[in-house]
C-alpha cells in the first residue's frame, strides 16, 4: 500500500526526513522497479530562494496544492527531476528524491541506464534515477498515493543513521541543511 496523503500533508523537512528508507515503485506495463530512497532535499515555499515557488511561476498549481503529487521538471534541459509535493494546500514545499538503493527490476533500470545493473549510480542522482525508473514529464503531477508511480512505507526496520548537511547543486539558499541521506549508504550521490 502507497504512503496515504497524509504523509505528504506536513513540512518539506519532515517529509523529505521520513521518505529516507520509503520504497519508490513505477508500474510500465508488466515492467515493475522499486527503489529504497536513501537521499531527499526539502525545497520550502517562497522564502526558500532556492525552492521553484520563490522564481517558477509554472511550478505554483502543484506546489500550492494538495501534498502527496508528483513534480517532474526538466532540469537544464537535460535531467528529469523527481520531486513529492508536500504540506497541505495553500503551504508550498517539495521533496526532491536524490538517490534510491535499487531492490527490483534491476535489468529494466540498467537497460535504461545503459550501464551494468550492479553500478551503485545506477538510481544515484536525480537524472540518472528519474531514468532508471522511466519517470519521465508525463508523470508530472501524478498522484503518489495510487497509480504508476507511487511510494510505499519501508519494508525493514529504520535501523540507520540520518546525516543532513547543505543542498548540492544549486547556487540559491546553498547553506541550508535541507539535504538528508542514509549515511554510510553507497548509493547515496556523490
Amino acid at each position: 500500500m502507497p504512503l496515504p496523503r497524509r504523509f505528504y500533508r506536513r513540512t518539506a523537512r519532515l517529509v523529505a526526513r521520513d521518505l529516507l528508507g520509503c520504497v519508490l515503485v513505477t508500474r510500465r506495463g508488466r515492467v515493475v522497479t522499486a527503489g529504497r530512497v536513501v537521499e531527499t532535499e526539502a525545497y520550502l515555499g517562497p522564502e526558500d530562494a532556492a525552492s521553484h515557488a520563490a522564481f517558477r511561476p509554472g511550478s505554483r498549481a502543484l506546489f500550492y496544492g494538495d501534498g502527496g503529487f508528483a513534480y517532474v521538471y526538466l532540469n537544464y534541459g537535460i535531467h528529469r527531476c523527481l520531486n513529492a509535493i508536500a504540506g497541505a494546500a495553500g503551504r508550498p514545499g517539495c521533496v526532491l528524491i536524490r538517490a534510491v538503493e535499487p531492490i527490483l527490476g534491476l535489468p529494466a533500470m540498467a537497460k535504461r541506464r545503459g550501464i551494468p545493473p550492479d553500478q551503485a549510480r545506477l538510481a544515484s542522482g536525480p537524472g540518472n534515477l528519474t531514468r532508471a525508473f522511466g519517470i519521465t514529464l508525463r508523470d508530472n503531477g501524478a498522484d503518489l498515493t495510487r497509480g504508476r508511480l507511487t511510494v510505499e512505507p519501508s519494508d525493514a526496520p529504520r535501523a540507520f543513521r540520518v546525516a543532513a548537511g547543505p543542498r548540492i547543486g544549486i547556487t540559491r539558499a546553498r547553506d541550508l541543511r535541507l539535504r538528508f541521506w542514509i549515511a554510510g549508504n553507497r548509493f547515496v550521490s556523490r
